[in-house]
């Protein structure tokens, strides 16, 4: 059972990292080179996916690793923990701090019609999304050393 939830741990994480570093290497670029009005439309198509399948992964790792915590033992039960606090912390930034964002991106109900006193939130998004970035890569290393101590 160990190696099935190490395997599982280690891919969600694996994918969470994945996915926040394509979106910071490719996705944000490009949204910051758009018109806001554009900006906006991509950033409502861009979101319709992600929003219910990221968090299943992220959590699901974060309980294999929180599973795997209990079950390990010496180092490999320390990484699992560490694990799982990073994969704890990439869901607390993106409910806590993306999710509204990308809330009020998708209020605006036309694009082409940008409210007088919005603000423009590409900048904060980045800085969160970059932080979580780092937290999936580095839970990504810890996971992998992880299985290495078992």
């Amino acid at each position: 059972m160990t190696e099935v939830l190490g395997v599982a741990a280690l891919v969600g994480s694996g994918v969470t990292a994945g996915v926040l570093f394509a979106v910071a290497l490719s996705v944000l670029p490009a949204l910051f080179a758009m018109e806001t009005g554009t900006y906006v439309y991509a950033h409502q198509l861009l979101g319709r996916n992600w929003d219910p399948t990221m968090p299943v992964i992220v959590l699901s790792s974060t309980l294999a690793d929180a599973v795997l915590a209990v079950l390990a033992e010496g180092s490999a039960r320390v990484l699992f923990v560490v694990g799982a606090v990073l994969l704890l912390g990439v869901s607390g930034v993106s409910h806590l701090c993306n999710v509204p964002i990308n809330r009020r991106v998708k209020a605006i109900s036309d694009p082409g019609v940008i409210p007088a006193d919005w603000e423009d939130p590409r900048p904060l998004w980045r800085r969160y999304h970059y932080l979580r970035t780092v937290l999936a890569v580095v839970a990504l290393a810890v996971n992998a050393a992880a299985l290495t101590a078992m």
